[in-house]
């Protein structure tokens, strides 16, 4: 049978004997490669280090959305989108599998579908039949009707994937006649590619013909009315249907497609499905609204703690960003342990709700995305980590259990939007929760569940358990790559530009100066240096009453201090007020009830108690993560200490000296002026008794009275006990104090 009976349509079609050896071939190819997973102990596809790709043995691919109807410039947006991704794997990915792209026809609208341009969906459709996607394994994935000329193209990919309830057919409903060119660009189509036989397809396009299926050994073949006389003279047919009605248009649904007649090659619901069948990560399958028009990308910048105030900046600049700058794509940098998941979850909300069809959202995590932090970084399309990067685990907010169950819901609409595992996301913030990997018994492919939302898949028979994937303390870049969740691994954000071909000094859009100063005055080594510095002037102005200038700066200090905390919601009214009742109880101690100690003590306290309680979340550790913040707790208290002992080293060594502290304080007095100003203060003065000799009148232990002649005088002996009646004799005077020794 030559080329030429081919274009006339004669030759009968036998795609159901095609399809029987491409099986046949197929079979083998998955025992083999089952046999090879299983005698060398493959895993699943896992990170690469390489931060230019995320899954080493994932082909690249590809998702674009074929708008419909298909016209104006339809055609060239999506061939210039095309030839974009063509571009980027040549660059990126020349030494990897070979590429699948997809195209994606949503038909929402039957009667807008029907009135696509022919020529615009003709030069669409012999691009992706063309030579430049010749080593291109393309895909139509069918979810909607995709009627009139729209067909076109989907006849021109290789494979085809459907919905369900999809339908493909009636391509010449919006013609008013069909002549021989429109019969012969179709039949052109139709063999470029075979995937729909070319009687079925002539069937689709004109209401006058009549299509049979003739079953024949090994499979079934399909004919117009006038060529199966032809057949039969050919093949051995054991039976004949007709499919397609004399002044009726071909019309199939997906599961005609797939179930009946064969035509697709796989019954998918939703891109979840689509990538199972393909083998990718379901992130894969987002599609890129940058293709073919360039990226106009912003940055935002999710820092520190997260409150309730930066969130409602952040939510509302990044909205007004995208609309001045008619943005379409966000990178989101993410560097927060956590803090609130709530207001994790409010912005997670609003980068999930962002049509991914106009704008596209990727998060980079460098160090970590902490607790309900990792929501907000798995709600957008893409995620890059570092590998040393935290997603997830303990971090700076409790979240109790009632608060789990309120935020389940929201992230299963979230991860649903995005095409993952709802019970990973939770996985993140909920450490208790178990997720496992499970592997498809018939595709061998990977995927990770909680029981729960494992019981939930529709297959979930097909989906057998292989292990825990350990996330209670959150997973580090290769694990979360393993797992799917990320796209790429980058070190640095220039790394992350690069992947992406962005500028690498994109403008963050960030809360105003006054929240990156509180960000500022809130890190432990600043806040340490403000109590150092505010304990060293507190005490220098206690040593020194009356300069002020001391008391002033210890009292600025302070407030910075308490004023940071407050705002970056680590301190509240408590740990103020107990600082300032320490610091009264204390000057209570020093110049009001000098005694015991107890308002010393407990002054004392309570301030190391303000200050640790201030510079945390928690009261006692109870998690990794809270472990490990109490260094940053312990370092300002360090501080305060090391603020007080420098302010008494340096007054008492240095400052001493200076002169201007000898024009506002006392000097200090040496020996010689100290016993010059005992004996000027003394009320009596014996020294005329020098070496007399003398008898006690009294004991001395060691101090008592002698007398010498007429005069009695207090005396101390020199160290002995000296007895009554004894004779003494004076060896040193002292003012008032006369030293003895017996003779």
């Amino acid at each position: 049978m030559n080329a030429a009976d081919h274009f006339a349509g004669v030759a009968p079609w036998r795609g159901g004997v095609f399809r029987q050896r491409y099986l046949r071939y197929g079979l083998v190819l998955l025992f083999v490669s089952s046999f090879g997973s299983l005698t060398l102990g493959a895993e699943p596809p896992v990170a690469s280090d390489d931060p230019s790709g995320a899954v080493s043995e994932m082909p690249p691919i590809g998702l674009v959305r074929v708008s419909l109807p298909i016209s104006g410039n339809v055609d060239r947006q999506i061939q210039a989108s095309i030839e974009e991704l063509l571009a980027r794997w040549r660059r990126d990915r020349s030494d990897q599998a070979r590429p699948i792209l997809v195209l994606e026809f949503r038909g929402t609208d039957e009667a807008a579908s029907a009135t696509s341009q022919f020529e615009r969906a003709l030069s669409l459709a012999r691009f992706l039949s063309g030579e430049q996607l010749a080593q291109v394994r393309t895909i139509a994935h069918l979810n909607g009707p995709i009627r009139g000329h729209a067909v076109l193209p989907v006849l021109a990919c290789e494979e085809i994937m459907a919905h369900p309830e999809s339908r493909l057919g009636r391509a010449g409903e919006s013609e008013p006649f069909i002549d021989d060119t429109l019969r012969g660009v179709y039949r052109e189509i139709a063999l470029r590619r075979s995937s729909i036989p070319v009687p079925v397809v002539l069937g689709m396009l004109d209401a006058s013909l009549v299509v049979y299926r003739l079953r024949v050994l090994g499979g079934a073949t399909y004919a117009l009315e006038d060529q199966v006389e032809q057949v039969k003279q050919q093949e051995t047919v054991s039976e004949v249907d007709r499919i397609v009605p004399p002044g009726e248009m071909a019309e199939f649904s997906g599961s005609q497609l797939r179930l009946e007649f064969g035509f697709a090659s796989h019954l998918v619901r939703d891109r979840a499905q689509l990538a199972a069948a393909l083998r990718v990560v379901p992130q894969a399958l987002i599609e890129d609204p940058t293709l073919g028009q360039g990226r106009r990308p912003i940055r935002v910048d999710v820092t520190g703690k997260i409150q309730a105030e930066t969130i409602s900046w952040l939510e509302r600049s990044l909205r007004d960003e995208i609309q001045r700058q008619d943005a379409n794509f966000v990178c989101v940098v993410i560097d927060s342990p956590g803090g609130s998941p709530a207001d994790s979850l409010r912005l997670a909300s609003y980068l999930a709700s962002l049509d991914s069809g106009k704008i596209r959202t990727v998060a980079f995590v460098p160090n970590q995305a902490r607790a309900d932090a990792a929501l907000i970084a798995l709600a957008c399309d893409e995620l890059v980590m570092s590998d040393r990067a935290v997603l997830g685990g303990s971090g700076a907010s409790r979240i109790q259990a009632g608060q789990l169950a309120d935020i389940q819901v929201p992230v299963q609409q979230i991860a649903e939007s995005k095409q993952r595992s709802w019970s990973l996301m939770m996985a993140m913030i909920d450490p208790s929760l178990e997720i496992k990997r499970y592997r498809h018994q018939e595709l061998n492919f990977y995927r990770y569940f909680s029981e729960q939302e494992h019981a939930e898949q529709e297959d979930a028979g097909r989906w057998q358990a292989e292990g825990v994937l350990p996330t209670g303390n959150g997973l580090r870049g290769h694990l979360a790559a393993e797992a799917g969740l990320t796209v790429a691994l980058a070190e640095t954000f220039n790394d992350f530009a690069n992947f992406y071909q962005l500028e690498s000094q994109l403008t963050a859009v960030r809360p105003n100066w006054a929240h990156r100063v509180i960000e500022f005055l809130a890190a432990p080594e600043v806040a340490g240096a403000l109590l150092f510095i505010g304990w060293f002037a507190l005490m220098f102005e206690l040593m020194s009453p009356g300069v002020g200038i001391p008391g002033f700066l210890a009292s600025v200090c302070f407030l910075l201090f308490f004023w940071s905390s407050i705002l970056h919601g680590t301190a509240g009214w408590l740990e103020v007020l107990l600082f300032v009742a320490g610091i009264v109880f204390i000057l209570v101690e020093i110049f009001v009830l000098p005694g015991f100690g107890a308002f010393g003590i407990g002054g004392g306290l309570l301030v190391v108690a303000s200050l640790v309680l201030a510079s945390q979340t928690f009261v006692w550790p109870q998690n990794p993560y809270e472990w490990s913040q109490v260094p940053d707790s312990l370092l300002v208290v360090a501080a305060s200490g090391a603020g007080i002992l420098a302010s008494l080293v340096f007054a008492r060594q240095v400052l001493t000296r200076t002169p201007l502290f000898r024009r506002v304080a006392l000097e200090t007095l040496d020996e010689t002026q100290l016993e010059q100003i005992s004996y000027q203060e003394s009320l009596v003065h014996f020294e005329h008794l020098l070496g007399k000799r003398g008898v006690t009148t009294t004991p001395l232990l060691p101090a008592g009275k002698a007398q010498f002649g007429d005069e009695t005088v207090d005396v101390i002996s020199d160290g002995e006990l000296v007895p009554i009646g004894a004779a003494i004799a004076v060896s040193e005077v002292h003012g008032n104090e006369v030293v003895v020794r017996t003779i």
